[in-house]
């Protein structure tokens, strides 16, 4: 009914019954999904995790891949990428050994993004296709809509704003519900600014400020001020860039990092080119650490316009450079001979994404084993 502050506040309430109480699994998800649609993503991840433990205590197999799911979609919002990966990846494991079609296709939407993210193109398209596949004739919108928005992502991240553009805008219309759209409405809004369609950005700029005034949640208001830069006259834009890195605190690196890019390239076009390189930096670095390689592209183009002749990537040719920070950091512990149990202790994940994450990890290193590590590490 468009009541967000109303909503707001039973959502508090739910959240603390499920806190509190020893609420059931569907409550537990439910509630966690709210969060979620409330743009509250530590609340949602706090549940699903919950949610997700529950069914591997209890054996609750069926209920598996919906709650992975739902922890990687989460996870995808905070910027956790790899452990948004590894929980997507097992879910649709579990979802094609159950039969469980329409969750499958739902989680090939999303890993379908994550591929976009890093600009893997062949993968992005097969997952996006085989959802589309399965979604269109039995007019399932929002996993449509999902594998719409990676299409737009790869496009806007590879340079290619029309066509992000017109991706982006069916996704939106499969949506349905403008609110079950407001996730890819920052993609929509930069991409038709970069495909010179202003004019079609200021409107959703100002309805996601709106938005974001009501939810009272920090990063998602970051992201309205990034747009409202993007919409707004030069005079004013600065404003809402810097409001949106003061306001970027979630964690969410990759998010923090297009800012920064978008906030690098304006200051470049206003010919400030030191302050454009400083912000430039640190989001090439950001994005080098992610394996983000079309936005790293992007950035490094842009720091080269602003007068610089290399990259902070180019400083050093160590292997861990090809690795998000998370792979770097399993894989450091893996070469001192710990194991993936000992790793998982350390770093607070599970041995499974230990091991999924060495497994990302070793071709782009050109190893296949572990037992190779150490040499390979040492200077």
């Amino acid at each position: 009914a468009g009541d967000l502050p109303g909503a707001r506040r039973a959502l508090d309430t739910l959240v603390r019954a499920a806190r509190l109480a020893d609420v059931g699994l569907m409550d537990q998800l439910v509630t966690a999904i709210y969060c979620h649609l409330m743009a509250d993503h530590a609340a949602a991840h706090e549940l699903a995790a919950a949610a997700v433990a529950q069914c591997r205590e209890q054996g609750i197999g069926g209920w598996l891949p919906t709650t992975l799911h739902l922890r990687a979609e989460v996870e995808l919002a905070l910027g956790r990428l790899d452990d948004a990966h590894a929980h997507a990846t097992e879910a649709l494991r579990l979802a094609d050994g159950y039969d469980l079609e329409h969750r499958a296709s739902h989680l090939r939407a999303l890993l379908a993004v994550l591929a976009a993210v890093q600009g893997e193109e062949a993968q992005t398209r097969k997952m996006a296709e085989q959802t589309l596949e399965y979604t269109r004739p039995r007019e399932v919108g929002r996993g449509a809509a999902e594998a719409l928005w990676a299409l737009g992502l790869l496009d806007l991240g590879l340079g290619r704003a029309q066509d992000a553009l017109r991706h982006l805008e069916a996704a939106r219309q499969e949506a349905g519900h403008p609110f079950l759209a407001r996730h890819l409405v920052p993609d929509l809004i930069e991409a038709a600014v970069r495909a010179g369609h202003p004019e079609g950005a200021r409107a959703p700029a100002d309805q996601l400020m709106t938005s974001a005034a009501d939810l009272g949640q920090p990063h998602f208001t970051a992201q309205a001020h990034r747009c409202a830069a993007l919409t707004s006259p030069d005079t004013q834009a600065e404003q809402h860039y810097l409001a949106a890195l003061d306001l970027h605190t979630d964690g969410n690196d990759f998010d923090r990092a297009r800012t920064q890019l978008l906030y690098g390239e304006w200051l470049r076009r206003s010919r400030r080119n030191i302050d454009a390189r400083d912000q430039l930096r640190t989001a090439l670095k950001i994005f080098d650490q992610l394996n983000a390689r079309p936005w790293a592209h992007r950035a490094r183009t842009e720091l080269q316009a602003a007068g610089e002749t290399h990259g902070p990537s180019d400083a050093t040719d160590s292997p861990l450079t090809r690795l998000s920070a998370q792979e770097r950091e399993v894989v450091r512990l893996a070469a001192t001979g710990a194991t993936n149990r000992e790793i998982a202790t350390h770093l607070f994940l599970s041995p499974r994404t230990v091991g999924h994450h060495l497994y990302r990890a070793f071709p782009k290193l050109g190893i296949s084993s572990r037992t190779e590590l150490a040499d390979l590490l040492t200077p």
